[in-house]
């Protein structure tokens, strides 16, 4: 799992700019919608650390590396273009990106199979990669 630096800045961007679907963070109390409302869910599969300076006490460089991984859910029978055009606008927010302690690369473009269909939903995800340096 990410840092708590990582997923306050995460949270910080996604609720300045995402109003189309709730969203659900890691532990949310939360029941799906009974009328298959979209929503998105973030998550955080893989984070890893890294000491990238040693040397200087406090002020050497720990390097956070990993994957927000967004899944959109999206109504099932309804298609694929509205939630695609969706993950693209969210791709487009985290794609090469700078905020707080997070700089982000790659946004992975939704995968579409078999394991898309989820119920009464449809889900599309995205990895995005990350990292973050903190001082320690």
């Amino acid at each position: 799992m990410a840092s708590a630096e990582v997923m306050k800045s995460v949270k910080a961007r996604l609720d300045a700019f995402w109003s189309r679907t709730m969203i659900v963070y890691p532990n949310d109390t939360f029941e799906t919608p009974a009328d298959a409302s979209p929503y998105l869910e973030v998550q955080y599969p893989v984070a890893n650390e890294t000491t990238v300076s040693i040397g200087a006490p406090g002020a050497n460089v720990q390097r956070e590396d990993g994957v927000i991984r967004l899944v959109l859910h999206i109504e099932r029978g309804v298609g694929t273009i509205t939630g695609a055009e969706w993950l693209d606008e969210l791709r487009h927010h985290f794609r090469q990106k700078d905020f707080g302690p997070v700089r982000t690369y790659q946004a992975s473009p939704p995968v579409l199979d078999d394991r898309n269909d989820n119920g009464n939903y449809w889900s599309m995800s995205s990895a995005i990669l990350y990292d973050a340096d903190f001082l320690g």
